[in-house]
This record gives structure tokens, sequence and C-alpha cells, in this order.
């Protein structure tokens, strides 16, 4: 049982230190599927759940430390955060997990040959077991203790409650008699069977849960008889100051796009099934297809590990009239660029847990198009009374519509972005949010 006077603490102390632990086995399975070297993620990475959080939490006097676990670091190594001036640890992986990993072929599968591949018959049993526990092997609980205890952090926070590090830390904070909150970012399911038997114990045992979509308040309500008291709504933050936009006509100069295209724009990771790419692929066929002598103009920005499908599925379609940036942008300056050379933003996701891209697009005062996937309908609440419009998921016909309503209405799409741009500075803003997480993270008493 974690102890109130710890919870009083962080409402009274002026030195509020909070640990942020990432979601996944090690902090290269995220990079390196965009790309990103942890070199890179250390010094320029910003935005994102991950550093809006801790811009938000800085604004009201919070400070954090993050702590990545990885595979590239033999020994724990501090680092600096320049953008954000949070301190990173990087942890080395546990050996055992370590030694497990050489051995992997893909260590988030759903099944022992595709974590392990092919097994001898005799052996499948026991990779059926390390593939249970080598997720919850992945943290170095001493290591982590250690480090939490030389920096006075007085609560953890994770990134995602469905996963085993989440449990991991639980126990971790028992050890060290301070609170767990943990985040929703998108995961709402269970990989691994033994979750499903500790899951609920651990769920129970955490300080709170901030949950941003009313969707997944209402699953882990009716999952784990959470009361309300330990879960607080709130949304992931944005710092308006960098969404203001730039020289649109320069950027479609850069960009090759001409003066008077009309252009639809997607930013993100390029995950085919996740992301509904092939739906929109199929949706701006269609456009295309009904508007024969239009400029029309798609902009892709991103990459990810369906980048090669990508590249051959425009080919297969013989779509010439797609510009894509096949990297993950750290700039933010630069993605507010791409985003002002843009008339409508487009989100075909097929599962999304709070998804930021398009709130940078509608603080870029971009008419927003997505699916209905969880967390949207947050975002849009009012739908076109906040700038946006919400269509069936897989259902690229229902997105090619909206979308051609959109490019034909040149005037409503000004307005919609306008009430875009005004939904984000009410609801989003870094100061906002961050007085509300300091009022959750600082009243809740684990009873």
């Amino acid at each position: 049982m974690v102890q109130s006077n710890l919870n009083s603490s962080m409402e009274n102390s002026t030195h509020q230190t909070i640990a942020f632990v990432p979601w996944g086995n090690v902090i290269e399975d995220y990079l390196d599927s965009i790309n990103i070297s942890l070199e890179k993620f250390c010094t320029d990475m910003t935005g994102g759940w991950l550093f809006g959080y801790i811009e938000a939490l800085k604004r009201v006097g919070i400070q954090t430390i993050l702590v990545c676990i990885s595979v590239q670091v033999i020994t724990p190594t501090r680092r600096l955060h320049p953008p954000t001036g949070a301190t990173i640890f990087l942890l080395p992986v546990s050996k055992s997990y370590r030694q497990i990993r050489r051995r992997m072929v893909y260590a988030y599968g759903s099944s022992v040959k595709q974590v392990f591949g092919e097994v001898p018959r005799l052996y499948y049993g026991f990779f059926a077991l390390l593939r249970q526990l080598s997720p919850y092997l992945t943290t170095p609980l001493n290591t982590l203790a250690q480090q939490l205890k030389q920096e006075g952090c007085q609560a953890i926070l994770c990134q995602e409650y469905e996963y085993p590090r989440f449990d991991a830390c639980i126990l971790l904070g028992k050890m060290l008699k301070i609170p767990v909150f943990a985040s929703f970012q998108g995961g709402d399911f269970q990989i691994w069977e033994l979750e499903q038997w500790i899951r609920p114990l651990t769920i129970g045992d955490c300080a709170g849960l901030i949950i941003a979509s009313q969707t997944e308040i209402e699953r882990v309500k009716s999952c784990y008889r959470i009361p309300d008291r330990k879960i607080a709504q709130i949304f992931n933050p944005l710092d308006l100051n960098d969404w203001t936009g730039g020289d649109r006509q320069q950027t479609r100069l850069d960009l090759g796009i001409a003066p008077d295209a009309e252009v639809v724009v997607y930013h993100g990771r390029i995950e085919r099934y996740r992301k509904g790419l092939d739906i929109l692929l199929d949706a701006w066929q269609e456009i295309c297809n009904t508007r024969p002598n239009r400029p029309l103009q798609l902009l892709l920005v991103g990459t990810g590990n369906d980048a090669e499908w990508l590249r051959i599925a425009i080919a297969q379609k013989s779509l010439t009239n797609i510009v894509w940036i096949d990297q993950f942008i750290l700039d933010r300056t630069l993605m507010a660029n791409y985003l002002s050379a843009a008339d409508i933003y487009c989100l075909p996701s097929r599962h999304e847990g709070f998804p930021v891209a398009p709130l940078e697009a509608m603080a870029s005062s971009l008419p927003i198009v997505t699916t209905d996937v969880p967390g949207v309908a947050d975002i849009l609440e009012g739908k076109e009374e906040s700038g946006g419009i919400i269509v069936p998921k897989e259902n690229s016909a229902a997105l090619a519509k909206a979308i051609g309503d959109l490019l034909d209405n040149p005037g409503l799409r000004r307005e919609w972005g306008q009430r875009a741009r005004n939904r984000i500075k009410t609801a989003f803003s870094l100061e906002a949010v961050g007085q509300q997480l300091q009022a959750f993270l600082g009243r809740q008493k684990n009873k």
C-alpha cells in the first residue's frame, strides 16, 4: 500500500520529480521502426506523448526523469535532452533478456513461432515459457530502483498499462514506497497470456490511470472495476507555438508542389494496417478518378516498417500526384512547414490510442478527415464544430467522399481550419494539460 504522506509531499514539495517509463521491451524497438538513432533520440527528438508530457509538467514546476531500457549501453548512462532540459537515463537491459533476445525473430509475436521461429518439438514447452516470461525480464529492477532513489523520484508514470513493464513498475513502486501511474496511448490489448492473470492485480494496485479517450475509460472500468477516483481524462498536450506554420508558397516550391494545387496531407508512421494507408491510397485513387482535371496532390510525411510496401503500392496504382517524404521528421518547425503546405489533413487509421498527429494538423489550422478510431471523438468534440469529420474505418468510399467534399468547398475548409485551431487552443495547451496532470498526480492516494 502506498503511503499517503508521499502523495502529500508531491502536493507540497517545491522539487517534484517523476520518472517516465516508455512502452516496449527496449527503446530501440521503437526507434528502429522510424529509422532514428538512439543518439538522435537523446539530443533532437521532440513532440509526441512523451516529450509533450515532459513540457507540460515543466510548465507547472515538475521535473521528469525519462528512463529508457536499451541494448546499446552496458552501464547506466545519464544524458541531457537539450530541447526540454529533461534527464534521460539509459539503462542496460537485463542480462537474462539480452540472452533470450539473441534467439528471437520478433519480440512481440503472438506465438512461439512468431517470436523464436521454428523450434525443436522437444524444446517447444521451454520456448513457450520463455515467450511468456521474456517481457517481464526486460526491466533491470534493482538498477532502476537505485537510479530513482538517487534522483529523489516521487512517482512513476508508465506510458502504457496494458504492458508487462507496468506490472514490473508496480512491484518497483512497492519496493520504493512511491505511487505508480500509467497512461493510455493505444495499448488496449494483451499479447502474452500471463498478463490476463497479473494485470487485474496491478491495475488494482496502481495509484491512477490517465486516459484521454472516453471509449477506453469505459473499457477499463468494465474490465477491471477500477473506481472513478483512479481515472483522469486528460488529453495529450501540444505546444501551439510550434504549429504556427511557415511560408506556404516556399514550402510548396521546395516540395515541387504547384502553388494552385489542392493538397491533402498525412504524417506519421508508415504502417499499412494500423494506420490504414491502404485505405487512404484506395480513397485517393477514387478522388483523382472523379476529378481528373484538378491539380490534386497527396503529401505523405513519415517512414516505418511498411515503407517498401508503400513504395510498391504507389507504383502499382500508377499514382503520380503523390509527394512522399520518406523519413521521420524530428524538426517541428520543418514539420509545421509541411503541414502549412496542405489544405486538408487525413487520418485513415484502423487503430489509435489518442493520436497526436491530428492535433498538430489542427493547430496548423487544417480541417480534419479521420476514421472512427479511439480518441478522435474526444478530439473532435462536436465534430464539425471542432473542425473535422469522422467516417467509418476501413471504408475507402466514405473517406473519399469526406475528403472530396472539402476539396470541392474551399470556404468550408478554411472555416473548419479555424475551428480546429480554436479547439486546440482551448483543450490541449501545455498549460492546461500541465495543471490537470499536476492536480491528478498530486492528489491520488492508493487506498
